[in-house]
């Protein structure tokens, strides 16, 4: 299917050049209909909906993304988004005075919070790894980030693909090595799903969450988390309601435990089956080898355009759907909004400690024509010099 075709079947609005896929997602027409579906379903009959109907949906779906992700089916929750995973799993896990969970300094910064308010509470330590730009080599980022790693390391915390810098890291082998020294990992893979195909089951983590309103396509308010069975009775529910010591349990607690949390609109959730047949109907893996192919072969140039140093290699290694380019301006939130509001772009332009980014994604509906937009308002905006200063 060709990326006329594709953009047909989604909402965006024509006038915007959207390259900011990666931030929450868009959700296309089939299963956004299945949403309103749901949820007109729910109304009709919100008693039968919320306590019998919806969860039998619910159970469908859970396992349908069981088998996307291969993984147990009673080894995955649905939560609201990756955030609320990672407080799930950093209100629970026992850290103590002098203990230290090791991430890198480029995770995704509502993380980075999350684990420093409980590892100060605790008297733990956030360590953030320093990445050193450009990544060489698989073996070289094991190296330099597991020089974090100590005899206190209890968990390692990272991002399968980054927000800022829009890199795909060596989880993989970064599972395995922690495996090998003993620590707990959790991998944030918010960007994964729908991206890069997922097998837990290889992969192997303790934790891991992943948001289905990114790159599946899911309405706003639908991720997961991972547990493997030997740390689920360790992550206690954020909220306690109705599934502890429920009345009439299921064969996993944990499940209990996470399901049934009070009224909510729950059906985001339950489209998860219509997400994965979107994708399948539409050919996705090559939807998404042409999304890489563009992204790759427009870095060259961006990088030129804003003098800039690669972060990476340009290879299937270390990028997928995202392209960040370090870019030089001092007010990076105004010149979000100059782009949105002069140009009718819609691309991040974001902080990372000291350091600015702008990332551009690219999606089914996306093609060279966009990135041309983006690249000639860069070019103006270095000619003009209120914003950007080479």
């Amino acid at each position: 299917m060709n990326y006329t075709k594709i953009k047909e079947q989604f909402y965006l609005d024509p006038e915007i050049t959207f390259l900011n896929f990666g931030s929450f997602g868009a959700c296309p027409k089939p299963i956004f209909k299945e949403y309103q579906r749901l949820q007109l379903l729910m109304e009709r009959e919100p008693v039968h909906f919320i306590t019998r109907l919806g969860m039998e949906l619910w159970a469908q779906s859970r396992k349908a993304l069981s088998e996307y992700i291969n993984c147990n089916y009673d080894d995955v929750i649905y939560v609201t988004n990756p955030s609320y995973a990672v407080n799930i799993v950093a209100k629970s896990f026992p850290l103590k005075q002098g203990d230290e969970i090791l991430a890198t300094n480029i995770e995704y910064g509502a993380c980075d919070k999350t684990w420093e308010y409980y590892c100060e509470k605790s008297g733990a330590k956030y360590v953030r790894q320093a990445i050193q730009f450009p990544l060489v080599s698989k073996e070289q980022f094991i190296a330099d980030f597991f020089e974090g790693c100590n005899e206190r390391t209890k968990l390692i915390f990272i991002s399968h693909i980054t927000s800022s810098t829009g890199l795909r890291l060596p989880v993989e082998e970064v599972c395995f090595e922690a495996r090998k020294r003993g620590i707990l990992c959790f991998v944030d893979g918010a960007h994964a799903p729908g991206q890069i195909p997922i097998d837990m089951l290889t992969l192997n983590p303790d934790f891991y969450t992943g948001a289905c309103h990114k790159w599946m396509m899911t309405p706003k308010g639908s991720s997961f988390l991972y547990v493997n069975k030997a740390h689920q009775m360790q992550c206690e529910p954020l909220i306690v309601s109705w599934g502890y010591k429920a009345l009439f349990p299921s064969a996993s607690v944990f499940q209990d435990w996470h399901t049934v949390q009070g009224s909510r609109d729950y059906t985001a959730f339950l489209t998860i089956p219509q997400s994965i047949q979107f994708m399948k109907d539409n050919d996705w893996i090559s939807v998404a080898a042409r999304c890489r192919a563009l992204v790759q072969s427009n870095a060259v140039r961006f990088l030129r355009l804003l003098n800039a140093r690669p972060l990476c290699p340009i290879s299937d290694d270390y990028l997928v759907q995202l392209y960040s380019t370090q870019i030089q301006t001092h007010e990076p939130e105004k010149f979000y909004m100059h782009l949105f509001n002069h140009y009718k772009i819609e691309v991040p332009v974001m902080r990372q400690d000291d350091k600015v980014f702008i990332r551009y994604s690219v999606q089914g509906f996306n093609d060279q024509n966009d990135l041309d937009r983006l690249y000639e308002a860069l070019e103006l905006e270095i000619k003009r010099g209120e914003y950007l200063k080479l």
